[in-house]
């Protein structure tokens, strides 16, 4: 049996699906002591809730969800840094004035190996491209996600391996960077595949089955 992959934009309504530990994850919505205080007081989804809904407002889409037969299994998110005071904590920060920072990817492990942290990457490129950035850029690990600390950051292998290169290097927490128009990566037809899953527009066969950014 053929199995649905979708990518969607990140809404509000996309929260409820989530796992728990994403959907009450502030580590980067909120600086250190805004997020100790709303920790302490057992808010951290609505805080989430009222993030995501002021940023889609003011600043438009910040992250997708990729669905396995309509059931998310993984999501990214991304904005400005401004958005995002929770780098301050990091030694590598600020990301570069001319980048969205890319603050988290992450896919169920049951769904692991299966091209859906790339297929977030390239939707979130086309994404970028689309709306004029230049640049993302993620604080990465370079150690194995043992803590919910490590799981909010993106691994710093997978960010190579998709295109990113190291800008300022770190023993655990390098900031790497990915030049979205210069990198042969994000060749013009992956990235309107990527739109067209985003979008949910239809192609001619031919072209679909020319590329498929999911591999």
């Amino acid at each position: 049996m053929a199995v649905s992959r979708k990518l969607s934009p990140l809404i509000r309504d996309s929260l409820d699906e989530m796992t728990s530990l994403c959907r009450s994850c502030v580590r980067w919505e909120l600086d250190a002591v805004h997020r100790g205080r709303v920790e302490a007081d057992g808010g951290c989804a609505e805080a989430k809730a009222s993030w995501l809904s002021s940023t889609l407002l003011d600043w438009g889409s910040c992250g997708l969800v990729v669905r396995i037969d309509g059931a998310i299994v993984g999501y990214a998110l991304y904005a400005p840094p401004a958005y995002l005071p929770g780098l301050g904590a990091y030694a590598t920060a600020p990301v570069a004035p001319d980048a969205v920072a890319l603050a988290t990817l992450r896919v169920e492990p049951e769904f692991a190996d299966r091209g859906l942290a790339r297929m977030l990457v390239q939707g979130m490129a086309a994404d970028l491209l689309r709306r004029g950035v230049r640049a993302v850029e993620a604080v990465a690990t370079t150690e194995a996600p043992v803590d919910d600390a490590a799981h909010c950051l993106v691994p710093a292998d997978f960010l190579l391996a998709v295109g990113f290169t190291t800008v300022r290097p770190h023993p655990r927490t390098p900031r790497m960077r990915l030049d979205l128009r210069s990198t042969a990566a994000w060749r013009e037809d992956m990235v309107e595949a990527a739109l067209d899953r985003i979008l949910g527009r239809r192609r001619a066969v031919g072209t679909l089955h020319r590329e498929d950014p999911s591999t």
